[in-house]
């Protein structure tokens, strides 16, 4: 699978807060929507930055599992405290080649950045900016002219996504706009 243009050449798992007991293994904030997709021999990268690629290194998760919030981590060649101590901090990520693919109608959020918003009606309402994560549901920024404009990202609101287009078309709820 080739990415599409723009795509970002790593999706983020989580990043290491710090080594986990004296074996080598790393206790990892979760970062990703689906953290039972981490697994034993999966091909992970670690580096400083998501968009570095020539600083981060390949390691193979020779075990993974939950404790409490965070994901406990064996890498194969981090075999003592010492060597994950230096892993601190790093991003945990997978090559977006090796990204295990979506299913119907989902999408990574970086796809969404940028794509024009439009009404039922027709009305441009600006681009989108970024995606807010909030607990409830994602929720849309964009700006243009009203200025900027929070959309929730739910079935009620977002109407269609057409990425060959480059356009969201979205219904306005009520009071959304604070008309």
């Amino acid at each position: 699978m080739t990415p599409p243009t723009g795509t970002p050449p790593f999706l983020l798992l989580g990043q290491v807060l710090r080594p986990h007991g004296i074996r080598g293994e790393l206790r990892v904030e979760v970062l990703t929507a689906y953290p039972e997709r981490i697994g034993p021999g999966q091909r992970v990268y670690l580096g400083p930055s998501p968009t570095d690629v020539s600083a981060a290194r390949l390691y193979t998760i020779v075990q993974a599992r939950q404790h409490q919030k965070y994901l406990i981590l064996q890498l194969a060649g981090i075999g003592d405290r010492n060597a994950a101590e230096l892993l601190r901090e790093q991003y945990v990520m997978v090559a977006f080649e090796d990204a295990v693919p979506l299913e119907d109608g989902e999408y990574y959020l970086f796809q969404v950045i940028g794509l024009e918003v439009v009404t039922t009606e027709g009305e441009v309402l600006g681009s989108i900016q970024e995606v807010l994560e909030t607990g409830a549901n994602d929720v849309f920024v964009v700006r243009g002219p009203r200025g900027e404009v929070l959309l929730p990202v739910i079935d009620e609101c977002v109407q269609h996504i057409d990425f060959d287009a480059g356009r969201i078309t979205v219904r306005l709820l009520e009071d959304l706009l604070g008309e």
